[in-house]
């Protein structure tokens, strides 16, 4: 527990910029998700709207610093990628989208070290 008066007012700001973040990062995660909604409709022109809405969400949010610019940045040109290959611009796919809008899974084992060949011995 918080011992001073400065740490029980810091610990009680802190519970509520952690709510309000936590909110941000759901508007974030919504608007991101629409756009992907529109893309996997098939409608490139719903998919462009859905974009152009959106794309002020992503990046009020990473100026507010929720989320790293670059990161906001990554997840606009994956979704402007995704809207491009509906018409048959660019080869990217939609999975690409997918992934970076999924929660991250599980990193890939590591490669497994080769076992020592036993050496026969000399006679």
């Amino acid at each position: 527990m918080a011992n001073t008066a400065q740490a029980r007012k810091r610990a009680r700001q802190s519970v509520k910029v952690n709510a309000h973040n936590a909110a941000l990062r759901s508007t974030l995660r919504t608007a991101i998700k629409k756009v992907i909604k529109a893309i996997q409709t098939g409608d490139k022109a719903a998919a462009v709207a859905s974009y152009q809405e959106n794309v002020s969400v992503i990046d009020r949010i990473a100026d507010k610093k929720i989320i790293h610019k670059n990161k906001a940045a990554r997840h606009k040109s994956r979704l402007t990628a995704a809207i491009k290959a509906l018409s048959g611009d660019t080869p990217a796919t939609l999975a690409s989208v997918k992934k970076a809008a999924a929660p991250k899974a599980e990193a890939a084992p590591a490669k497994k070290a080769a076992k020592p060949r036993a050496k026969k011995a000399a006679e």
